[in-house]
């Protein structure tokens, strides 16, 4: 007779999963993509080594996945600023704001998502991510420009533009070799650095899309 996985064994292969997943997402967040290992995981985990590689063929696909959860957790979060109420620039301007805002509040897990060298796979997910920020830009921008309150451009150029400005406007902050009296003891930036950091970026930003000055 043929092995036949229960419904039983299928949840608790599920939950081994999950965890793995969750462990090391709290390995990268705490230290990057390149001090996590496998070992650290399976530990954090209350796994065997063994146990990482059966739900996962390798280190990259693990850390991938990872990626992808994290980054889609800060996507949804622009999405959601881009979908509120205002005006299509103060739309903007919020996403930026919660974007900027979120990365210095936990600039480990920033700098691994937006700069830390990582695998191909790993890169892959990144320029996929980068993609998926810019669609969101674009459809706001094109809004703006249908209903007259940003000027005729190439939105998905547009789009482009600001998320590769936002993103590298970050990276000097963000660097964990980067030692400016910005960070404090805890390499963690308070509200008040926060601003004076995004501040100029974000004015940067929108003036390239409305044309203004703040």
């Amino acid at each position: 007779m043929a092995y036949r996985e229960t419904e039983k064994m299928r949840l608790r292969k599920a939950e081994v999963r999950q965890r793995i997943l969750s462990c090391a997402y709290q390995c990268v967040a705490e230290g990057g993509f390149r001090n996590a290992q496998i070992n650290q995981v399976a530990d954090v985990a209350g796994v065997a080594t063994g146990t990482v590689y059966r739900h996962f063929e390798s280190k990259t696909e693990l850390f991938a996945e990872v990626f992808r959860i994290a980054t889609q957790r800060e996507v949804d979060k622009v999405a959601e600023a881009l979908a509120g109420s205002g005006s299509a620039s103060q739309r903007l301007e919020r996403a930026l704001r919660q974007f900027a805002e979120r990365a210095l509040h936990g600039p480990v897990m920033a700098w691994s998502l937006i700069a830390e060298p990582v695998d191909p796979q790993v890169e892959g997910e990144r320029l996929a991510y980068r993609r998926a920020y810019a669609e969101h830009f674009e459809q706001v921008i094109g809004q703006g420009i249908e209903e007259g309150s940003l000027p005729a451009q190439d939105a998905r150029l547009s789009a482009t533009c600001l998320v590769g400005a936002i993103a590298e406007s970050l990276v000097g902050p963000l660097s964990p070799t980067q030692q400016t009296p910005q960070h404090n003891k805890a390499g963690v930036f308070n509200d008040k650095q926060i601003n004076a950091l995004i501040e100029p970026i974000i004015s940067f930003c929108l003036q390239g899309v409305t044309g203004q000055r703040r």
